[in-house]
């Protein structure tokens, strides 16, 4: 493997500045290392939160990356802040109707519904970089500029329960909080509990319908609540590292155990981060054969 600066030169220095040619010869390093059909799915974390959340538009990306494969196992890339919960649950369903073992591979974030698809996997491949994160779901509330903001559901309920407790001990606060509350629509306290619990529930099913099913100790309810544990984690984006993973039961693996497929996964995650710093790409999914969709996003100057 080149270091990330070796294939960043490598990019400047092809003809007309293709960094296409780079990446997708390291995807095909990989596949042609492990015989099993790959998937990147990658996003910068850099861009609007809106373009770079799974959402369901993806799935005809993956639509694109499965036409024609024929393999039964697969590895999934993925470098994601998360998104929508029902999108992670049609990505699950779709691949899992294809391939009889998949494995997460993770070269730095999988973050919120990214953590659940990787929950719906075989297995988790996890570098000294990488982390998973707790699975709250993030709810779509709108600002005075009509721009809806992401907010984990656990937090909107808390602010509330605050309310509630200050309100009760002290009714000359209610002026503060009535505005703020009155900004809430109509149900959507109750949609986020749901949420909330529909999430511990999917990963729950998805590790002891996969990860776990051929042990007798099914750990997904254990580990679901973990993960969705707010009060625990803190924040929505609380990195949990390799080792916590494995203390809590998940099925994980070290990559550098593996020298060879730790060359060839860092050197395919190192030429797609160039490719969203260089471009206007801000999310990839492709196959090892070069096939898939890609999100591009101008930027203004």
């Amino acid at each position: 493997m080149g270091t990330r600066s070796d294939i960043h030169s490598e990019i400047i220095n092809q003809k007309n500045n293709t960094q296409d040619i780079v990446r997708r010869k390291y995807l095909r390093n990989l596949y042609e290392l492990t015989g099993n059909d790959t998937i990147l799915y990658i996003t910068s974390f850099q861009a609007p939160q809106g373009a770079i959340q799974i959402s369901l538009d993806d799935i005809r990306g993956f639509m694109s990356c499965l036409n024609g494969l024929k393999g039964k196992k697969l590895d999934l890339i993925i470098h994601s802040p998360g998104g929508s919960l029902e999108a992670a649950e049609q990505i699950v369903q779709y691949l899992r109707a294809k391939y009889q073992y998949i494995r997460a591979i993770i070269p730095q974030n999988a973050m919120s519904a990214a953590t659940m698809i990787a929950c719906a996997c075989d297995e988790i491949i996890m570098g000294r970089q990488s982390a998973i994160g707790p699975i709250d779901p993030q709810m779509s509330l709108p600002t005075p500029n009509n721009y809806p903001v992401p907010i984990p559901a656990h937090a909107i309920l808390e602010d509330f329960r605050k309310a509630e407790r200050e309100i009760i001990s002290n009714p000359a606060v209610a002026p503060v909080w009535i505005p703020k509350l009155m900004s809430i629509p109509h149900g959507f306290l109750t949609l986020c509990e749901e949420t909330i619990d529909l999430a511990k529930q999917k990963v729950e099913l998805w590790l002891d319908s996969y990860m776990f099913k051929d042990r007798p100790e099914k750990k997904g309810k254990k580990i679901s609540e973990f993960l969705g544990d707010f009060s625990k984690h803190k924040t929505h984006g609380r990195p949990i590292n390799y080792d916590i993973a494995k203390q809590i039961g998940l099925n994980v693996k070290r990559l550098e155990d593996n020298q060879d497929l730790q060359d060839a996964v860092l050197s395919v995650y190192h030429a797609a981060m160039i490719t969203t710093e260089i471009t206007n790409c801000v999310k990839i999914i492709e196959n090892h054969d070069g096939k898939g969709s890609f999100l591009n996003i101008n930027f203004p100057q």
